[in-house]
């Protein structure tokens, strides 16, 4: 995390809490949106290497070269990106848990 962002992070989660205790909280949405921006820049959800291997995926698919589970040609983007992702996890790669 880099003291800059740190720092603006801070700073609007301070103005926030502010805004929170008046009674006239109309710039919250706006403060609590910048806020919100910030945090996404700092904490990433996919890592490099997991962008990488979806990035591969993806060409194989376009190649047609990317084969799914049962052998069959890969046609679907989203199915593209399914596999890349699964494979980034297999890798040690950070990705977030699959839904159920």
């Amino acid at each position: 995390m880099t003291n800059h962002l740190a720092n603006k992070m801070l700073l609007l989660q301070n103005k926030v809490r502010k805004y929170c205790r008046s009674p006239t909280g109309s710039m919250i949405t706006g403060l609590y949106t910048k806020w919100r921006n910030l945090n996404t820049q700092i904490m990433a959800k996919y890592s490099e290497k997991a962008s990488e291997k979806v990035e591969e995926t993806m060409h194989e698919m376009k190649e047609g070269k990317l084969k799914s589970g049962s052998g069959k040609k890969v046609t679907s983007k989203k199915q593209a990106i399914a596999i890349g992702l699964s494979e980034a996890r297999k890798a040690g790669a950070k990705v977030p848990r699959k839904k159920s």
